[in-house]
């Protein structure tokens, strides 16, 4: 399938929530799978405890056949969108595309790139035995790797802001949505990218690195949340939410839950190598502060949309197709893989309630609930879009 023209860089998206998934899915072996020894859960913790034959063992081949399947998929549809875009920059749409707001959705391709830097990361964490023992070689290529994609996102959003403040040419009736915060969620990804060297490498120089990219993604991130969010509501509420850009009100899902792990991640780097040991209960507001803005804005988002029919013309009718409806997926991933470091972080690490108890377990439902009903919506899209 070709579509040159018709093409949409909303498209990677799709790409994006596949490779969303994936990692979701090890979240599992990361926090109920025992690794003491290391900050997250390898190969060398998770088969030992496959080999057993216990629930947990069932758990593990669960999580470690969904993180293939999605990988799979984000690889797939990854090489389809980057021949799909490189035709697509050859039509005069791109050109248009260039001249109009919907050039910041440009911001895709460097936040679906993260994510598969991520992708690749859990892969060789899972099956990759005693992978451990040379990371902190592989940490340098992993901080190179987000630097060359920090670098692409700036060059894009810089392009965009100077021919804004350049020319005045922002067309404010097309902005009735949050569309334009794809450009914080991308910066978000890459900040997040950067705090997990930042938190793990035991060198002080990678950590430095890591932590100093991770604060000056996520502060241009938190600079352009202000504006965009202002602008973007103001529209809203003058000319009601554009129907085919409703998901974007939950777009605020995906970057907290960036920012909120970049948050723990830098916390924990510099109780590694900065002599700043952590505070456990600020990881319990902290953590409970960004679930509480999910919750509102996911609550927010599903009313609008059920309201306006969003769900029905555009996810189980056949007769609608656009790009943008993939951006459900993150946020259902998001609210998953942020509920995870809530039990653990915010409620286990403090005691609250005990890991593997049955108050842990039953509190972990609501958020399996909502991954369950996110990888449906994904394969009724990958459906409908023929992926």
């Amino acid at each position: 399938m070709q579509l040159r023209e018709k093409f949409n860089p909303m498209c990677f998206l799709a790409s994006l929530g596949a490779g969303g998934l994936s990692v979701s899915f090890f979240m599992y072996l990361m926090f109920l799978v025992p690794h003491k020894d290391a900050p997250m859960a390898t190969y060398n913790h998770i088969f030992p405890e496959l080999i057993k034959g216990t629930w947990l063992s069932f758990v593990i081949v669960f999580a470690l056949v969904f993180i293939i399947v999605f990988a799979f998929f984000h690889f797939k549809i990854l090489i389809w969108n980057v021949k799909q875009f490189n035709m697509y920059k050859k039509t005069d749409s791109y050109q248009n595309l260039l001249n109009s707001n919907a050039e910041i959705t440009l911001m895709t391709i460097p936040l679906t790139f993260a994510m598969t830097i991520n992708v690749c990361f859990v892969l060789g964490a899972v099956f990759v035995p005693n992978l451990w023992s040379i990371v902190e070689y592989m940490f340098p290529f992993a901080l190179l790797g987000f630097i060359i994609t920090g670098f692409y996102a700036l060059k894009i959003s810089f392009n965009y802001f100077s021919r804004l403040l350049t020319t005045g040419e922002f067309d404010f009736t097309k902005n009735n949505n949050l569309s334009q915060m794809i450009s914080i969620f991308s910066l978000s990804m890459i900040a997040v990218g950067f705090a997990a060297p930042g938190a793990m490498s035991h060198n002080l120089t990678v950590n430095a690195i890591g932590i100093f990219g991770a604060l000056f993604f996520a502060s241009y991130a938190i600079l352009l949340v202000i504006i965009k969010i202002t602008m973007g509501f103001k529209n809203m509420f003058e000319q009601g939410i554009s129907l085919e850009a409703s998901p974007s009100l939950w777009i605020l899902l995906p970057i907290l839950t960036l920012l909120g792990i970049m948050m723990i991640r830098v916390s924990f780097g510099l109780d590694h190598n900065f002599n700043s040991p952590i505070d456990r209960s600020s990881l319990f507001t902290l953590t409970t502060s960004i679930l509480s803005l999910e919750i509102i804005f996911g609550v927010l988002g599903y009313k609008v949309m059920k309201s306006n029919g969003y769900f029905d013309k555009y996810i189980y009718s056949d007769e609608v197709k656009s790009s943008i409806s993939f951006a459900l997926i993150c946020p259902g991933v998001a609210f998953f893989v942020f509920g995870m470091f809530f039990l653990n972080f915010g409620l286990a690490f403090n005691g609250v309630v005990d890991k593997y108890s049955i108050a842990f377990l039953i509190l972990m439902l609501p958020f399996m609930f909502i991954q369950f009903k996110t990888a449906k919506v994904f394969f009724v899209l990958k459906s409908k879009f023929k992926f």
